[in-house]
């Protein structure tokens, strides 16, 4: 985990302390920061975690106002098993899960025992057992829902599996057959789910949009729509565009329920 300074300075009251994976959601909050926020009057004080629990952890006891790293069934879960209040503001942007391989050139290599890494997170894991079966790769259990584990999978077509941590699977690449990574992953090992991948999700109607989330009640902090409304803007929409070139995409609007 890469923190800084949770807990100190930022204490100006029109500073908004925001908790962030560092890519994307850090990179594009200093986008913000630096061309957009002066002008709203808003400042920022980003904080970078390698963690998806410290920054919920950190926006539910207050020592951040805010969080940005994390889609809706990932937070649904969360809340569930921890007794958190956080609540999404906006979705800004999605990033394509995809299976990745550097000895399959297609999924037909993908053959009886070959080895394929999946994030061992209950909903990265659910999510990455749906792509695997959608794209033929796998077949799983009538009724599997967004938390599928290994244990719904009715035909493995002799694959193995190997469940590892979401920001681990990236450096497991060379050492299996295949792999599913998240999108923020993908990308900052240079890799690119429309270019690289033997399979994506799609981006349409994708249910794992990233948004900026808060702890219930502060949903109209001035400075928290400010942001929100930063982070929906066409400047944005067209930095994450340039930057990205497909690997991560905009996802703009309301959180569906």
């Amino acid at each position: 985990m890469i923190g800084y300074g949770l807990g100190t300075g930022g204490d100006d009251k029109q500073t908004l302390k925001v908790a962030a994976s560092p890519t994307p959601h850090a990179e594009i909050l200093e986008y913000v920061e630096k061309n957009l926020a002066k002008k709203e009057g808003l400042k920022l004080d980003i904080r970078k975690f390698n963690d998806y629990v410290v920054p919920n952890t950190a926006t539910e006891s207050g020592e951040v106002d805010a969080n940005f790293f994390q889609h809706k069934p990932y937070l649904d879960d969360f809340n569930e098993k921890k007794n958190t209040h956080i609540e999404p503001v906006v979705n800004v942007e999605l990033e394509p899960l995809a299976l990745y391989s550097k000895k399959a050139g297609d999924l037909k290599d993908l053959t009886a025992g070959k080895t394929v890494a999946v994030p061992n997170d209950s909903t990265n894991e659910g999510r990455a057992l749906h792509l695997l079966a959608d794209n033929g790769v796998i077949e799983l259990k009538s009724g599997a829902g967004a938390e599928a584990t290994l244990g719904d999978v009715t035909d493995d077509k002799g694959l193995n599996f190997k469940e590892l941590e979401a920001a681990s699977v990236p450096r497991a690449l060379d050492d299996v057959d295949a792999a599913v990574i998240n999108g923020n992953y993908a990308v900052d090992t240079g890799l690119n789910p429309s270019k690289d991948a033997l399979a994506a999700e799609k981006v349409k109607g994708n249910p794992y949009a990233n948004f900026l989330a808060v702890k219930d009640g502060n949903q109209d902090d001035p400075r928290i729509k400010k942001l929100a409304k930063l982070l929906n803007s066409d400047e944005v929409k067209h930095f994450i565009e340039n930057k990205y070139k497909g690997g991560i995409a905009p996802a703009f609007g309301p959180v569906g329920s």
